[in-house]
């Protein structure tokens, strides 16, 4: 192997690092994200719902766009722009969440994620049960295309979209 070999291979080598270093970053964010938004907040720690949706928004670039399509997030969510209005989505969901909420927990599967230099995307589907004191339960599960980018060498999330795939109650108990 000559030098100018070696120098690709390291190239090469260096380049592949950072693409699979890219894809660990953005994979912990998004786990982090759906981590945060679980019910109860499994955040050690955290105890009001104002650090709560801090901790999410540290997550996002400042300009980033929070948008569900479709009937269900449409009319849920909506399309928010910017971390002002993002966090106060967040506030609003959670000042006017069923109190009988006990239990929300995000499962994330199907991913994909492709890196081109500082910018990047994601998709997941997620299912999502949901259980209440009085017994009810329902089960959700949402398509994610979401984009990301490296900010001061940190990713953040750009965009949050979200599509409904379903949501089916569960029997009751």
């Amino acid at each position: 192997m000559t030098a100018s070999d070696l120098e690709k291979t390291i190239a090469r080598l260096s380049a592949e690092v950072a693409q699979l270093r890219a894809e660990a970053d953005i994979r912990r964010l998004q786990t982090r994200y759906m981590f945060l938004c679980d019910t109860p907040c499994p955040e050690a720690g955290v105890t009001t719902d104002e650090e709560r949706i801090s901790r999410i928004m540290d997550l996002y670039a400042e300009d980033a766009v929070w948008e569900g399509v479709g009937d269900y997030y449409r009319s849920q969510s909506g399309r928010q722009v910017g971390k002002a209005a993002i966090r106060a989505m967040f506030t609003e969901f959670w000042r006017s969440k069923d109190t009988g909420l006990i239990l929300n927990v995000h499962y994330l599967t199907s991913e994909q994620i492709h890196v081109d230099g500082d910018q990047a995307s994601g998709q997941w589907v997620h299912c999502q049960p949901w259980l209440f004191a009085d017994g009810r339960s329902l089960l959700r599960s949402s398509r994610l295309n979401n984009l990301f980018r490296r900010i001061d060498g940190a990713w953040k999330i750009a965009r949050t979209r979200t599509e409904n795939v379903f949501v089916a109650p569960l029997p009751t108990g």
